[in-house]
């Protein structure tokens, strides 16, 4: 094999004309698949079958857990060493041919549990004005799933206290009406009442959640002082606004709402869009067998 190795580098620098450092990293790469060859008693290249190659590729992913973007480096430098021995006659056939890498597992929203959903919902101060707002608006958001887009654009007029909904327009202009639980009804009613009016500064200013200024918050506005109580309450840093649309919608699945229902109250146009929080859910009942089973 070095000798093969030796005659690939040669070929890729004087045939190709690549970069030093380039022919290295074909070599190291190319070493790992040596190494791991005769760890199968697999002695020369030509010796290699399909399945081997295939192999490597599950053992960099599995066992040596290397990036997707690495394991494809070291793939793309085997096909290399094997269209190198087609061309110089070396060998008859190519078995990473056609061989891709795994479909990357999708990427999972990040949630918040229920406690930590709680103990946000309890740091702001709600003996204090923005501390009463700044609670309704967290309330609000975790207990109706809006975009935060939708919350700072919220007007008076939107906001149904008695029945206890809340009337939107998201993406595409598609208005949508979402239930809100009481404990986020109460809140908004005390801000209206309590707070609110001390915000006041524009006759016929109808956004619901006003900035001290008087005006209706912007989406960086309201996402700088979330932060700030993210950090108090001692949640993830990278915690946004759209991690509690994503605990809303994956709190009311594990508790039994239908994925329709739930589609709806997201405002998302296709099931297919709503159906990453059934993994999720998995994701959560794994956790919980694992953690709680004597023979997990």
């Amino acid at each position: 094999m070095r000798e093969t190795l030796a005659a690939f580098e040669a070929w890729l620098t004087v045939d190709r004309g690549l970069a030093g450092n380039t022919v290295e990293a074909y070599g190291r790469d190319l070493r790992d698949f040596a190494d791991f060859l005769r760890g199968r008693g697999v002695e020369r290249f030509t010796e290699v079958s399909r399945q081997d190659v295939i192999d490597f590729v599950s053992f960099l992913q599995r066992d040596r857990k290397l990036a997707r973007t690495t394991i494809a480096r070291k793939l793309s430098s085997v096909r290399g060493l094997f269209r190198f021995l087609l061309i110089d006659g070396r060998a008859t056939a190519d078995p990473a041919a056609d061989i891709d890498l795994p479909r990357p597992a999708p990427r999972l929203p990040k949630v918040l549990t229920v406690e930590e959903c709680r103990r946000l919902l309890e740091t702001p101060d709600r003996s204090d004005t923005q501390g009463l707002r700044d609670a309704a608006m967290i309330a609000l958001l975790y207990a109706s799933g809006l975009r935060v887009s939708e919350l700072v654009g919220l007007r008076l007029h939107e906001l149904n206290l008695t029945e206890g909904l809340v009337r939107t327009v998201g993406k595409g202009s598609k208005e949508r009406i979402v239930p809100v639980a009481p404990l986020a009804l109460h809140l908004v009613r005390r801000y209206l009442d309590e707070a609110r009016p001390e915000f006041e500064r524009y006759p016929g200013e109808d956004a619901i959640f006003l900035t001290v200024r008087g005006r209706g918050f912007s989406r960086g506005g309201f996402w700088a002082r979330l932060k700030q109580y993210v950090r108090l309450a001692g949640l993830p840093e990278d915690t946004s606004p759209h991690t509690l649309r994503h605990s809303f919608a994956t709190h009311l699945l594990s508790g039994g709402a239908d994925l329709r229902a739930i589609q709806e109250m997201l405002g998302h146009a296709n099931l297919s869009t709503t159906e990453i929080y059934t993994h999720v859910s998995t994701e959560d009942l794994r956790r919980i067998y694992d953690d709680a089973h004597p023979r997990a």
